[in-house]
């Protein structure tokens, strides 16, 4: 029996693999030339984000110095490369960047506990899988094509972290393996962020820094999204059936596949339970509505999760001692989930201290410059799957790529519209599997799925996305979609 290539490498735990890659990306400070664009502040519907100048780009001077290596030396006028210190202290100041994301993962887990603990959801999923027990593939392409939808219009990422048990239960039942359950929730809302028609943190920032209409072209993104959502349903399927042929084809062909046991009685669905899963429908869909109306953020989005599970308790009649023990609970099974985000954002930390992300992109803006439209189309989709392995945050990539990437288009000759949707199909896709992707380890960990057995799943489809992207790229250039 043939090994193959994700079978032989052996992945670490999370910490221990991002900790290594904010390693190797201190150490490239040491080498990599130090500059910055000037950047100005620009408002994108009721976000504000600083933007980049083009052509302002500058080279700073790079000051080296002996005692550099362990501490910190700041010089006036002059970059520096990451100490020692500076490496140690990234992932304490990662936790710092990303306190918004982690505290909403711990606040959502703590709502979930409650909402497991009322019991709702483990009623509501055994009760909407015997509803589609002899049509297990009909729920799935609902369910991950509801979650795409989620992903695609409105940029939904974080809010499905603690949904992953939940889709490991109904894995489970259907007789698939973990991979297959993570798939459902994860792989579909990538496919959907990745396609982006409305997405209000990507596609709508980078159309708003490249001076287009917002949301247009839907009509082809909308085309896109329906491919790629079939081609990741045709690859999810096919694996699913093979893994329930012979358990031997999973990626985790040893794994039993044994879920926590949450110590409660399943109850049959009732009408107490209907009552907590709609007001919680309701007020999700209000809180998704005041993000793109509102401005809402990780605050107030965290604060609609509370108001969920107070409803919850309410209708349920929880003892007050009950529902706290739950959202402890909740929230225990959500701490490497939370610091693995901020493990990830440790990397974009030690890049900027020593100012080498705007050279990055200078570079690659120029290198481009040297290939035929159609090339370079796919170059820029290269480009930004790229780097969104140092900035895996769509609305900060687009800050930082967009000034450049859209002038640039004029100037090869291409639709700026090209260069949005290389920017929206590199960060979406390249987030299925890069370690630094914080939904992506969070995910992982939540779902007990090593690293290296999810490249083993993901990397094939990530391939067929890609190449699908770039098929469409080509469309836009051959047929001059603007």
């Amino acid at each position: 029996m043939s090994v193959s290539f994700f079978d032989r490498i052996k992945v670490p735990h999370v910490f221990t693999l991002l900790t290594g890659v904010i390693l190797f990306s201190s150490l490239l400070t040491w080498v990599i030339p130090s500059g910055s664009y000037e950047r100005v502040p620009m408002q994108v519907g009721s976000m504000e984000r600083n933007v980049i100048v083009p052509n302002s780009y500058t080279q700073t001077p790079k000051h080296y110095a002996l005692d550099g290596i362990l501490l910190s030396n700041s010089v006036e006028g002059a970059a520096s490369p990451v100490s020692a210190q500076g490496f140690l202290s990234a992932i304490p100041r990662g936790m710092e960047a990303a306190a918004d994301i982690i505290f909403f993962i711990f606040v959502v887990g703590g709502v979930f506990g409650i909402l497991q603990r009322s019991g709702a959801i483990v009623s509501g999923v055994h009760s909407l899988l015997t509803r589609f027990r002899h049509s297990g593939t009909l729920l799935i392409v609902l369910l991950m094509s509801a979650i795409a939808i989620g992903g695609s219009t409105l940029g939904m990422g974080e809010e499905f972290i603690p949904l992953v048990p939940l889709f490991l239960i109904v894995s489970k039942e259907l007789g698939y393996d973990r991979a297959f359950g993570l798939a459902l929730v994860f792989v579909a809302a990538e496919t959907g962020f990745a396609a982006s028609t409305t997405n209000p943190f990507t596609v709508n920032i980078a159309q708003g820094v490249a001076e287009l209409p917002l949301n247009s072209l839907l009509g082809f993104r909308s085309l896109f999204l329906l491919c790629a959502l079939a081609v990741t349903l045709t690859y999810v399927l096919r694996y699913g059936a093979r893994v329930k042929a012979d358990r031997s084809n999973s990626v985790m062909p040893n794994d039993a596949f044994i879920l926590q046991d949450t110590g409660l009685e399943v109850e049959a669905f009732n009408a107490r339970h209907r009552w907590i899963l709609l007001s919680c429908v309701a007020i999700f869909g209000f809180v998704l509505y005041a993000v793109q109306a509102y401005g809402w953020w990780m605050a107030e989005m965290g604060g609609g999760f509370l108001l969920m599970g107070i409803v919850a308790i309410f209708i349920s009649r929880m003892k007050l001692s009950e529902a706290a023990s739950a959202m402890a609970k909740g929230m225990e099974e959500m701490v490497v989930a939370a610091l693995v985000v901020g493990f990830a954002r440790g990397v974009q930390v030690v890049l900027d201290d020593a100012q080498v992300l705007d050279t990055i992109v200078f570079y690659a803006a120029n290198l481009l410059q040297n290939f035929s439209t159609y090339v370079a189309a796919i170059g820029m989709f290269a480009f930004q799957s790229f780097l969104n392995f140092f900035i895996p945050s769509g609305s900060g990539q687009a800050a930082v790529t967009m000034p450049i990437m859209a002038p640039l288009a004029d100037v090869l000759g291409l639709s700026r519209q090209v260069a949005v949707f290389a920017f929206t199909c590199g960060d979406g896709l390249s987030n299925t599997i890069i370690p630094t992707s914080g939904i992506l380890m969070a995910m992982l960990g939540l779902a007990g799925i090593p690293y290296d057995r999810w490249l083993k799943f993901m990397f094939p489809l990530f391939l067929r996305l890609s190449l699908l992207a770039a098929l469409f790229l080509t469309a836009m250039v051959a047929f001059g979609i603007e």
